[in-house]
């Protein structure tokens, strides 16, 4: 049961960010750049056909709600920072709960900024290994588009890259032909906290709050 409510939790979680794209750049994935990748992850998530289709045809009608992207950030106990990255139709509701979830668990949510100093905002995507791909090589070719890291696996490839280099990264590894089957935005710390298991716990516990509201779409933390 929790893997069916994980399954449809990422399923609302791509719904909205395909509502979003459309909304910004239109129903036709051949030319929103953003709606392809997001049809990409959603195949990847094993989310029907049917869904999307549905997510795209919602988003271009004119009663949709629109969806804001809203990012809070704050600290849980223990003085664990913690970004979350939201995706509502009503911001006055979202910050409500999400101040709830902060100060139920003993955390507070910050101010703009106060938290989001001591992560970095990077893109990452993986895509198929094509035979005679040398990592070295696609890295150093992928430098100018921002690209900091390239791992190769048997089946696929990792590529790691600085926030705004998205879009050309995505731009350069269609024309060169990779399938692309993820395409993610993360944000990594710049150190991590270690904490015993009751602490641990604790963290959990809050970000188990989090999870459960389909108006959150991801949190980042510096938990070790």
């Amino acid at each position: 049961m929790k893997r069916w409510g994980n399954m449809a939790k990422t399923f609302t979680k791509i719904g909205r960010e395909i509502v979003i794209a459309v909304k910004s750049g239109g129903p036709d994935p051949v030319a929103n750049p953003r709606l392809r990748v997001l049809m990409q992850n959603a195949k990847a998530a094993n989310m029907p056909k049917e869904n999307v289709e549905r997510a795209i045809k919602k988003a271009s009608s004119k009663d949709q709600a629109d969806y804001k992207e809203v990012v809070y950030e704050g600290y849980g106990p223990f003085g664990i920072a913690m970004i979350v990255e939201t995706a509502t139709d009503n911001p006055t509701r979202t910050v409500a709960n999400v101040r709830s979830y902060f100060n139920k668990n003993n955390g507070s949510l910050g101010t703009t900024g106060s938290v989001d100093y001591m992560f970095d905002h990077k893109c990452s995507f993986k895509v198929t290994n094509k035979e005679g791909v040398d990592a070295e090589e696609l890295e150093l070719e992928l430098i100018d588009f921002g690209v900091q890291e390239v791992f190769v696996e048997e089946d696929y490839i990792m590529v790691y890259g600085e926030f705004e280099g998205f879009g050309p990264i995505q731009k350069y590894l269609e024309e060169n032909e990779f399938e692309i089957l993820n395409a993610e935005f993360e944000r990594i710390p710049h150190e991590t906290k270690t904490l015993n298991e009751e602490q641990q716990a604790a963290i959990e516990k809050l970000l188990g709050k989090f999870e459960e509201d389909d108006d959150v779409t991801n949190v980042f933390h510096n938990m070790a």
